[in-house]
C-alpha cells in the first residue's frame, strides 16, 4: 500500500510550522530585544561587571562538570560493561537518577545535605567552609544533573563492543592502563566527546537546582541562567536579553561541536 502522495509535503509543512515557531522565532525575539538599544546598548550590557562575573561562573561549572563527570562517567561505565559484580542493575538506575529527579528537588536535597542544619553541613560549618549559597555548591547541583551524560553514552559503545579487543590485548602482554589507552579509549572516544558536549550543554544552561543551592548573589552565586532571570524581573529587558543572546552564542557552538562529532564519527 503505497502512501498519499499529499502526506510528504503536510508533513514538511506541519514540521516547518512547529520549528518556526517553536525555535526561529524565539531566537529572533531574542537577538532582536537585545538590540532594541542598538550596539550600544548590546556591548554595555554585556561588558557589565555583574554579566562577565555570570559568564565566568557559567563557564566554570561546565568546565568543572566536564571534567569530573568525564573522569567518574568513563569509569563506572567501564565497570559496568567489563565486569560482573552484585549491585550492577542497582548502580546502573541510579544512573538515570538525574534524569527522574526533578532539578529543583535536587537542589533541596543538597539543602538538605549541607546546609547549616544539614548533616555534612553542620561538618563544614566548624571548618568555616561554605558549601551552600556559594561556588561549591553551584558545583555540586551543577554535577549532580549532569552527571548520566558520559557514563550513558560511554556504556552503550562499551557494551556493544564486547571485550574480545581488550582480552587479546591482555594475552599479548598489555596491562590494564596501556589496555585502556590503546584499545578501550579510541573505540569510544566518539560517544566520550558526545557525551562531553551534552555536559556541557546542560552545565550552561541549568537552573533549577542551582537556583536553589545558589542564593541568588549577584556578582558572586548568578550563573547566566540565573542573571537573565533577575534582570527580567527587574524589567531590564534589553540586557537580559542580551545576557540571553551570549548564552545562546554558547549553545549554537555546542551544537555546531556536536554536529562535527557525529559527523567525524560517521566517517572512522
Amino acid at each position: 500500500m503505497s502512501e498519499p502522495k499529499i502526506l510528504k509535503p503536510v508533513l514538511l509543512l506541519i514540521s516547518a510550522a512547529f520549528l518556526f515557531v517553536f525555535i526561529a522565532l524565539p531566537l529572533y525575539t531574542i537577538i532582536s530585544e537585545a538590540l532594541k538599544d542598538g550596539l550600544s546598548g548590546y556591548f554595555s550590557a554585556i561588558s557589565d561587571d555583574y554579566a562577565i562575573s555570570a559568564v565566568k561562573l557559567s563557564l566554570l561549572c561546565a568546565g568543572f562538570c566536564v571534567v569530573i563527570n568525564t573522569v567518574f562517567g568513563v569509569m563506572i561505565a567501564y565497570a559496568a560493561a567489563k565486569f560482573e559484580f552484585r549491585g550492577k542493575t542497582v548502580l546502573l538506575t541510579l544512573l538515570d537518577m538525574p534524569f527522574a529527579v526533578s532539578p529543583v528537588i535536587a537542589g533541596l536535597m543538597f539543602v538538605l545535605l549541607f546546609g547549616n542544619s544539614g548533616f555534612l553541613g553542620k561538618f563544614f560549618s566548624a571548618l568555616n567552609f561554605d558549601v551552600i549559597f556559594a561556588l561549591p555548591g553551584i558545583l555540586l547541583a551543577s554535577a549532580f544533573v549532569t552527571f548520566p551524560f558520559v557514563a550513558k553514552e560511554t556504556l552503550l559503545l562499551m557494551q556493544e563492543q564486547g571485550n574480545s579487543e581488550e582480552e587479546a590485548a591482555f594475552s599479548l602482554g598489555a596491562g590494564g592502563l596501556r589496555t585502556f589507552f590503546s584499545v578501550t579509549l579510541p573505540n569510544i572516544k566518539w560517544g566520550l566527546f558526545y557525551g562531553v558536549v551534552l555536559t556541557n550543554a546542560r552545565a550552561m544552561g541549568e537552573f533549577g537546582a542551582v537556583a536553589v543551592v545558589s542564593g541568588k548573589i549577584i556578582g558572586l552565586t548568578t550563573t547566566m541562567p540565573l542573571y537573565i532571570e533577575i534582570l527580567y524581573s527587574d524589567y531590564l529587558y534589553v540586557a537580559a536579553f542580551s545576557v540571553a543572546s551570549l548564552l545562546l552564542l554558547l549553545s549554537v557552538v555546542t551544537l555546531a561541536l556536536k554536529f562535527l562529532v557525529q559527523k567525524a564519527s560517521k566517517r572512522s
